[in-house]
């Protein structure tokens, strides 16, 4: 009998710190929701003492989610662990996390404590969380450049004050797989009580090393593995984990364990992680890239044509891909598109939001033959961009585009109800577009980021854009689509400016680096 691997999914909170990746309270369900048909062990939600919006956010997750573990973040503070309680309070299974950091420089030059102080604080940390709930984790952040003799003390403590997950985070990715797997072994070695608690790891990706380090560590004893999609998160990001659960599934002769996640939920849930944030995902990335099963070689295309196995480990099948999905187009019904965007996970809070979506869905038929699954949560996800602090939209535009001429662009918005028309001259459709716009809306923005991918294939694709800006130290993505690209471009570059300008921003009293 093989054992359990936990799963401890980390998108909602760490992901959401990748710079521009914010999330909205309804984004953050329908992302869990994802998570909860994959049957992920555990959602970390989000920090609830970090803002208002992130409290009830996950409030608002733990009141959804009735089949998966939502999880709090909490520093070592009595009104952090009693803010993660109340979010937590209507969830059917809950967990505080709760941390204080642990290396010498951290405890010497940022928290400016000795370590019987942060032991102590620790304790009572696990202590008070335990009034909430009887599943507490504890992480000793950047326990990756602590002392072991020090960690071997305070999860001793921490086990004993009542804490059943113990977290071991390579915080600044700055160890090495043999390196980490060892800590790990030794620590379940030497600390007495190590046989009362799960021993946890979460993996930044820094020197690209975070899913080896946490397969080193469950080579040693981790039996839970925190993670997010696509690897989002912090800096480089985190452990990918779909990366993680498909060595683990795939290497069955080399690992004592196994998850019991649904892995042909994993493509659909990359996908709507990338439409929400606007973090599009690399085509040569592992398991959920465009080009993960492709293959162009024609030594490659023999073999597998001769028998999968040759040059394919895994099924793509297995992890989502598939090209046998239901294809609406613009003869569909109301019923089609709403059992559909059930099935992907999507429900609607009345017949008007249902309304709007079909509405959508017939507007982009007319342009495009067929509708695949991609374009359906593209479409809502665009819904979801303007329904949120959009005091501006675009109304129109006209760009001229030819050879020999500067391009120009007339754009026509409407802020607050009024409308406004700017031109602009730029280096192509796209420049001269949101030239246009920035003349009417004057951010004083710099672009620090735009980006395209297509949603689908073919030529009468949706492209999806995003872009990011910059401004007086804040970072916002926007996300816009449509077939075409100009177009979507200046729905991007509005969606961000109207971020921008909403003054919703998250507040991180501490970022929760673990």
């Amino acid at each position: 009998m093989k054992d359990k691997l936990i799963i401890f999914d980390t998108t909602l909170r760490d992901g959401e710190q990748s710079p521009g990746a914010s999330m909205t309270r309804d984004e953050k369900v329908r992302i869990a929701r994802a998570l909860e048909r994959m049957k992920v062990d555990v959602i970390e939600a989000g920090f609830p003492a970090a803002s208002q919006g992130d409290f009830e956010a996950v409030q608002a997750v733990a009141d959804a989610i009735k089949d998966s573990t939502v999880c709090g973040l909490a520093r070592a503070l009595d009104k952090d662990i009693d803010r993660a309680g109340e979010a937590l309070k209507g969830a059917q299974s809950s967990r505080i996390h709760t941390f204080i950091a642990t290396s010498p420089i951290h405890m010497q030059k940022k928290l400016n404590m000795q370590p019987d102080q942060v032991i102590e604080y620790a304790v009572r940390a696990v202590k008070r969380a335990r009034q909430y709930t009887d599943n507490v984790e504890f992480s000793p952040e950047d326990a990756g450049r602590s002392e072991e003799d020090f960690l071997c003390r305070i999860l001793e403590a921490v086990i004993d004050a009542g804490a059943r997950t113990l977290n071991i985070p390579d915080t600044v990715g700055y160890s090495m797989p043999q390196q980490f797997g060892a800590t790990i072994a030794n620590l379940i070695q030497r600390i007495p009580n190590s046989d009362k608690a799960i021993f946890s790891v979460h993996c930044h990706n820094d020197l690209g090393l975070a899913v080896a380090n946490s397969l080193a560590a469950v080579m040693n004893g981790a039996r839970q593995v925190e993670c997010t999609i696509n690897g989002l998160g912090e800096r480089a990001g985190n452990a990918s984990l779909e990366e993680v659960v498909m060595a683990v599934r795939t290497r069955q002769d080399f690992f004592g364990c196994d998850t019991g996640l649904d892995t042909r939920e994993i493509v659909t849930c990359s996908k709507l992680v990338s439409s929400i944030t606007g973090f599009p995902v690399q085509p040569n990335k592992a398991i959920v890239g465009a080009n993960a099963f492709a293959h162009e070689s024609g030594i490659h295309q023999d073999g597998v044509l001769k028998n999968r196995e040759t040059y394919e480990i895994m099924r793509a099948e297995d992890v989502g891909w598939t090209t046998n999905r239901m294809v609406l187009g613009k003869h569909s019904g109301r019923n089609a598109f709403k059992t559909r965007m059930a099935e992907l996970g999507v429900d609607f809070a009345g017949e008007a939001e249902l309304n709007d979506a079909f509405f959508r869905f017939k507007q982009l038929a007319d342009k495009k033959h067929e509708i695949f699954d991609e374009d359906l949560q593209a479409l809502i996800s665009e819904q979801g961009f303007e329904a949120e602090d959009e005091h501006i939209k675009l109304v129109a535009l006209k760009v001229c585009s030819e050879t020999g001429e500067v391009p120009n662009a007339t754009v026509t918005i409407r802020v607050d109800g009024k409308e406004m028309t700017g031109c602009a001259q730029g280096g192509g459709a796209v420049d001269a577009s949101l030239k246009a716009i920035e003349s009417l809306v004057k951010t004083g923005a710099i672009l620090a980021l735009y980006s395209v991918n297509n949603i689908t294939n073919g030529t009468d694709a949706q492209g999806e854009v995003t872009v990011r800006l910059e401004h007086a130290g804040r970072i916002v993505n926007g996300s816009g689509a449509d077939t075409d690209i100009v177009i979507a471009s200046a729905k991007a570059y509005i969606n961000a400016v109207n971020k921008l300008q909403s003054g919703n921003q998250r507040q991180h009293p501490q970022k929760g680096d673990v």
